[in-house]
């Protein structure tokens, strides 16, 4: 299984980005994949899930309204997309899988990070002006 990602880059404040999530080697009918972040210094937080199998979407407070994630099962593809972005939300950002979709069985789990067994290499997103 391969996660990876790309679209980072650096934005103003205010500015937009979509990052793209392609996996290979993982089936795409039934799959949970989340966006986490971590910022230097910072734990790593969860951003963004999407359960394949029936389009759930699940959001951390800070970013509801702001970020959109969404899934292209024939791209195998997850994105997330980032709007209104703020200097809080520089950090380096991963994509996971869970190939068990726990969160289908309760939303305690889409930021789990433990519950992932896939990861992303990563990609960095830095807002500044």
């Amino acid at each position: 299984v391969q996660l990876v990602e790309s679209g980072g880059g650096l934005v103003q404040p205010g500015g937009a980005l979509r990052l793209s999530c392609a996996a290979s080697g993982i089936s795409f009918d039934d799959v949970a994949i989340a966006w986490f972040r971590q910022a230097p210094g910072e734990e790593r937080e969860g951003v963004s899930c999407i359960a394949t199998l029936d389009g759930s979407t699940y959001y951390a407070d800070s970013v509801k309204g702001r970020f959109t994630i969404s899934s292209d099962k024939a791209k195998n593809t997850v994105y997330l997309e980032m709007n209104s972005l703020k200097p809080d939300d520089t950090a380096v950002y991963y994509c996971a899988a869970d190939p068990s979709a726990r969160v289908l069985s309760s939303s305690w789990y889409a930021f789990i990070s433990s519950e992932y067994e896939y990861w992303g290499q990563g990609t960095q997103v830095a807002v500044s002006s």
